[in-house]
Order: structure tokens, then C-alpha cells, then sequence
């Protein structure tokens, strides 16, 4: 990956991420890693150090453009030190699984800071059985969780012994551009893109004339699914209001085996039977909490990749949502599968994902400086959705740094407009890894949520006649008492 290969200016959904980026609702991802023996932090810090010019994205910081003209821009860090970026941990004895998510849960807290390109890597040592772990954050205007798994396979190596990575193109020195530049940039790039905008909607109109209307009907099923979902009030949860700030984290994991047999036995497609999973746990959780769940719908949004394959190492985000009904009123395992599998073939047959990104494309194509401006008045009531559900795929193979395997990597994902709880899951190695994440003012019992999603899961793999016993057992990470 080379910097001419970047957009040196952040595109609008980059953008956006920006503006919603608050101390209550920090807008950064990341990911819990957990590797065998204890990792040497110099070796550590080398490694990272000499692959930074395959990511040159982490040497650059957020400048704004002069007077909020355009959007603002990647510019590279004169003052870059990588020991502002990387820190050491060391958990008290005995070092459990509990003590290393409740630190994670603290260092999800609060904002990157902005003076200095937008990521975090925490080193902990003192990890019971002689393991150590890696807590990193990243801002979520830099990238999105399927760039994210791709800078993971930069960063970390497919072996053990892995050679050096390949060596550093010289590169000019260069100081940050002076306010002129910055000002002059700003204002071709607006032309520029005001030019590519007009062209794009004369091709869209000249394929409307042609007969080609594919755009027109993803577009006109995106705001056909919207409306009603704006219209129609969800019926909030617990965990749906103003946050704090502060985080509560636990996590779980299943053999990608199993959950793939559940979806062959029964219909579907792994993330479907995530979405079934999260029904049913959801079903009891809001039951524990006194909410009814007669003829109730659970609104769930779900992130989609718009990523092509020529797409592949660009930073940034590409990516759309789409919000699945989940029907907690169903308390049985199977029928609530085939349900879900249901309504999201029927969404994607109607390509709501692209018409939801085109529209959202339209919405921030205002002027940067009206944007900023309407992000003051802060996000209007969500009356939307109750939690978004997040499923990133990773790498099946082992991954190793300086040598030691990593062993179970947990995703971390950012809570926002009032939803209060959210699902993170990614693949690895042969397992799905599900985070549960919460605001801890406004729910604190992720631990009883992580419980609930155990116990639907099995009745979901005892629905469908998979064998559990045919597999590793089900949570990775020992199982004390709640933090």
C-alpha cells in the first residue's frame, strides 16, 4: 500500500464519523488480542515500526481545511513518534481473563486524541498462563471493520518466523502545508468534486433515459424501507437513551463449524443465525428486565461492505446499513432462523444496502461547513433503531506477531445515537468472537447478556441436531465472576 494509492481528503462517510466523534460516544474501533507467552515490547515496537510505510495512514493526523471549505484532509505528521502510540500494561496478579476485558472496557473510554494520527496499541502483560494481549483503538474515520482486518494482515504475520517486511521507499520529508495551501487545495478539490457529482448524476439520468433504472429502484427500495422505520416509533429498550461515557464489555465465542451447521441444517447464512442468536437473547434479556415482548420487534442495524475487490488496501470506510426486524415475540429456536433468513434475502434481492448508501451519499454532499454546523446542534432523537449488530469476517489461518501465536481476537466496535448495546463479531482461526458492549450507565449486566447469548446459541445448535460435543468448548475465556 503506498500513500499515492490514499485519498489525501477524507470522503463523507470518513467525515461523518468526525463530526459524531463525542467523550460519551467516542467513535473508535479496535479489538481485544490474546497471544501465547509474554510479547517483547522492543521487539513489538520494532516490528510495527518498520511496516509503518505499508499503512502510511498511521504517520498522518486530521487537519481541518481553512474556514471549514472542504472537508478535511490526511496530512503527515512531522512530530510522529511511535511511542505515543504504543504502551505498556502490566495486570496485578493473578492476571484473569475478567481483570484484562475490565481494562479493556476502561481504554475503550474517551477520544482519540487529535493532535496525533488517530490510534492507540496497549501492550498488557501479566496475563494468567503466561499470555499477554493487545488493546488496540483506531478512529473510525481512518477505517472500517473490513479495512480494518486488512491493515490486521499488515500488521501481524501468517507465520511464526516470518522474514522482514519489505524495505521503506525513501520518502521526501514534509512539513505540514501552510493555511494558503491548505485554503487553495480545499477549494479545487470542492471543484472538483462538484464536477464529478454533476457528472454523475447526468450518467445516472442517461441510464434512467436508456432503461438501465437499477440505480433508480436500489434508491427508490432504500427510502421505501426507510420511511416506515422514521414514520413507526421503535419501542426503545432499557440500554436506549443518553450515555455516560463509561463502557461494560463481555465477550464469547462459538467453533465456526457449529454455526456453519446450524445454517445448513436449518437455512440461511452465518450471519443470519448470529441475527437468530441475538432474538433470542434478547428476548429473555428485555423479559429480565420487565419489557413485554408480545408482537414485538427488535430493530437491529447491521453494517454492509460496499468494498469492491479493486478496493482492496484503501483506508477509509465504504459502507451502508441495513436494519433487520428481529422478532422477540418467537421464542423458538428454528422458526425465529428462517424468519430472519427471510427478511434479509428479501433486502438484499431488493438492494436497499446501495440505495441506503446513495442516499446517505446525497445527504453529505451538503458543504462541510453546513455539516459542521448541523453536527452542533447535535443528532435528532433516534426513534430508529435499538442496537446495531456488526459482523466483520477475519482471517481462518493463524496470525502470529514477533513470534507468538495470536490466540482469540474479540472486536470492538463504537456505541452511538442512544444505542446503548451493541454486537461486535468477527472470525478467526476457525471461531466466531462476539463482544457485547455496552454503556454502563444505562446497562450494566453484559455478563447476564453473555449468558443469554450462550444459552439461545446452544438451542439453536440443539435445534438444528448439531453435535456440540464434536467441537471445542463453547467460551474460550475462563468464566469468573463478573467485573
Amino acid at each position: 500500500m503506498s500513500a499515492r494509492e490514499l485519498n489525501r481528503r477524507l470522503n463523507s462517510e470518513d467525515a461523518a464519523f468526525l463530526l459524531m466523534d463525542t467523550d460519551e460516544s467516542p467513535q473508535n474501533i479496535g479489538s481485544i488480542a490474546i497471544f501465547e507467552g509474554d510479547i517483547d515490547a522492543g521487539r513489538f515496537v520494532a516490528n510495527i515500526e518498520a511496516k509503518l510505510h505499508l499503512i502510511p495512514r498511521y504517520t498522518q493526523k486530521i487537519t481541518k481545511a481553512p474556514f471549514e471549505v472542504a472537508r478535511p484532509t490526511w496530512e503527515f505528521d512531522p512530530a510522529f513518534d511511535i511511542r505515543n502510540h504504543v504502551f505498556e500494561i502490566t495486570l496485578e496478579a493473578p492476571g484473569s481473563d475478567d481483570q484484562l476485558v475490565s481494562l479493556a472496557s476502561k481504554l475503550t473510554e474517551g477520544r482519540l486524541d487529535r493532535d496525533k494520527p488517530l490510534w492507540e496499541i496497549n501492550l498488557v502483560h501479566g496475563l494468567s498462563g503466561g499470555r499477554s494481549a493487545l488493546i488496540s483503538k483506531v478512529h473510525h474515520c481512518l477505517v472500517d471493520g473490513v479495512g480494518g482486518v486488512e491493515m490486521l494482515m499488515v500488521v501481524l504475520d501468517v507465520s511464526r518466523d516470518s522474514g522482514p517486511p519489505p524495505p521503506a521507499p525513501a520518502i521526501e520529508a514534509r512539513g505540514t502545508p501552510s493555511r494558503t495551501s491548505l485554503l487553495i487545495d480545499a477549494l479545487f478539490d470542492n471543484a472538483e468534486e462538484s464536477v464529478e457529482r454533476w457528472a454523475e448524476w447526468q450518467r445516472g439520468l442517461l441510464d434512467f433515459l436508456e432503461g438501465d433504472t437499477r440505480d433508480a429502484n436500489a434508491i427508490r427500495n432504500g427510502i421505501r424501507r426507510a420511511l416506515p422505520y422514521f414514520m413507526n416509533k421503535m419501542t426503545p429498550a432499557c440500554f436506549n437513551g443518553k450515555f455516560s461515557g463509561r463502557r461494560q464489555i463481555a465477550v464469547t465465542s462459538y467453533p465456526f463449524e457449529q454455526v456453519r451447521g446450524v445454517r445448513k441444517a436449518i437455512c440461511g447464512t452465518v450471519n443470519d443465525v448470529i441475527l437468530a442468536v441475538v432474538s433470542l437473547a434478547m428476548r429473555e434479556y428485555l423479559r429480565g428486565h420487565g419489557e413485554s415482548v408480545e408482537g414485538r420487534e427488535f430493530r437491529v442495524l447491521t453494517p454492509v461492505n460496499l468494498r469492491r475487490e479493486d478496493d482492496s488496501g484503501m483506508m477509509g470506510n465504504r459502507i451502508s446499513m441495513l436494519l433487520v426486524e428481529l422478532p422477540v415475540y418467537l421464542s423458538d429456536p428454528e422458526e425465529t432462523l428462517r424468519v430472519i433468513a427471510s427478511r434479509t434475502e428479501k433486502l438484499k434481492e431488493e438492494h436497499a444496502a446501495d440505495g441506503i448508501e446513495m442516499i446517505g451519499r446525497s445527504l453529505m454532499a451538503l458543504p462541510p461547513a453546513v455539516t459542521s454546523a448541523l453536527s452542533r446542534l447535535g443528532a435528532p432523537k433516534n426513534t430508529v433503531a435499538n442496537m446495531v449488530c456488526t459482523n466483520v469476517p477475519g482471517p481462518m489461518i493463524p496470525l502470529y506477531t514477533v513470534g507468538h501465536q495470536l490466540l482469540e481476537h474479540y472486536a470492538l466496535a463504537p456505541l452511538g445515537w442512544e444505542m446503548g448495546a451493541g454486537v461486535a463479531v468477527t472470525s478467526y482461526n476457525q471461531r466466531l468472537y462476539i463482544t457485547l458492549q455496552s454503556d454502563a450507565a444505562l446497562t450494566d449486566d453484559m455478563e447476564t447478556l453473555r449468558e443469554l447469548f450462550d444459552i439461545a446459541y446452544r438451542e439453536l445448535c440443539h435445534a438444528a441436531g448439531v453435535d456440540m460435543a464434536a467441537a471445542p468448548a463453547m467460551a474460550v475465556l475462563d468464566r469468573t465472576a463478573a467485573a
